[in-house]
């Protein structure tokens, strides 16, 4: 178990948690004893495969408001429930109409993909003032080639011409992946994951997804009705589309620092029969008490003008795009670093 900043991560299998009073009580076979949190010290609850909840504990939660997620043993979301919405429906509507309109739909896409690209060149060249040679080079040339990404964006007419640059940009990236963390393999692969750095990549988006999609519904905004994302039934269109300015300092930075300090290793994965490479236990346990402390460092936030922690990030922009959705602020600024 792991606890911090009001989100319980629950991820032992055959652990179950129970509604004592005001508190929540885990309980499990091979630990015996009482185990109580106080309810109010959560806002959120995160449950893997194997984990059980009890009826009264989700009734209650639902009742205050306090969200509760299922992912998979690889982090994949399956189910959010988060009570009653409190939501205000003319933000709803601004933000139908928003994507309705295919000018104002095409400039918040962009601005989503520019965000992601400019993290993205920016952890490129920090990582290249940190070596030298061939692997300084094309480190530096794949930061070259997010810089002329940038220009390509700013022109762009069309969604399809901005999906196809994100795109590009994503592949080169991944494809010098073993720059970044060296003896990893290159490439994105996805659903499942093949190796170490992707398994680490898609249990950290996993993560972000939780957060970003808790932020939207926090502030009012429907997480499937997104402007870069294509709509369709079960995906939440928005959350993906806030994440991408978010992946490369929020997730990408912290796997990469994990992988070339060797505190995750291929010890921490195992291989199931069809190839795909998942977290162990203890590997989930290791990366979660990670993202923990990654999730208290304070980033700087150039449209608030001061620090934020890492974990208020999503909440931040969620509210920055429900400004000007609702007209109260002309543009959306992505997060993003110097």
């Amino acid at each position: 178990m792991t606890e911090l900043l009001r989100t319980l991560f629950a991820t032992t299998p055959g652990t179950s948690l129970h509604l004592d009073g005001d508190a929540l009580r885990i309980a499990h076979p091979d630990k015996p004893g009482r185990h109580l949190l106080p309810l109010i010290r959560l806002d959120h609850i995160v449950a893997w495969n194997g984990v059980s909840l009890t009826d009264d504990l989700i009734h209650r939660c639902a009742a205050d408001g306090r969200s509760i997620t299922w992912i998979t043993r690889n982090g994949r979301f399956l189910a959010r429930t988060s009570g009653p919405h409190t939501g205000n429906p003319h933000l709803r509507l601004a933000q139908v109409r928003t994507h309705d309109d295919p000018a104002l739909r095409l400039t918040l896409a962009k601005t989503f993909v520019a965000g992601k690209l400019h993290n993205y060149r920016q952890l490129l060249l920090r990582a290249a003032r940190d070596t030298t040679g061939t692997r300084q080079t094309r480190l530096r040339d794949t930061a070259d080639n997010h810089t002329q990404a940038l220009t390509q964006l700013a022109e762009a007419t069309t969604l399809s011409e901005t999906l196809g640059i994100e795109g590009n940009a994503a592949r080169a990236y991944f494809q010098g992946l073993d720059q970044l963390a060296p003896g990893m393999a290159t490439g994105r692969t996805r659903r499942p994951p093949t190796d170490l750095a992707n398994c680490l990549l898609s249990f950290g988006y996993g993560m972000l997804r939780v957060s970003v999609h808790g932020a939207l519904e926090q502030v009012g905004l429907d997480p499937y009705i997104g402007y870069l994302h294509g709509i369709r039934p079960g995906k939440p269109a928005l959350a993906l589309d806030l994440m991408e300015e978010l992946r490369p300092l929020l997730v990408d930075r912290l796997v990469l620092t994990l992988l070339n300090r060797g505190q995750i290793t291929d010890r921490h994965t195992q291989t199931l029969p069809g190839g795909a490479v998942q977290l162990t236990d203890e590997g989930r346990k290791t990366f979660l008490e990670h993202w923990s402390k990654a999730r208290e460092r304070p980033w700087p936030h150039a449209t608030l003008g001061r620090d934020v922690p890492a974990a208020l990030i999503p909440l931040t922009q969620a509210r920055l795009l429900a400004r000007h959705l609702r007209g109260t602020a002309d543009t959306y600024q992505p997060w993003t670093i110097t």
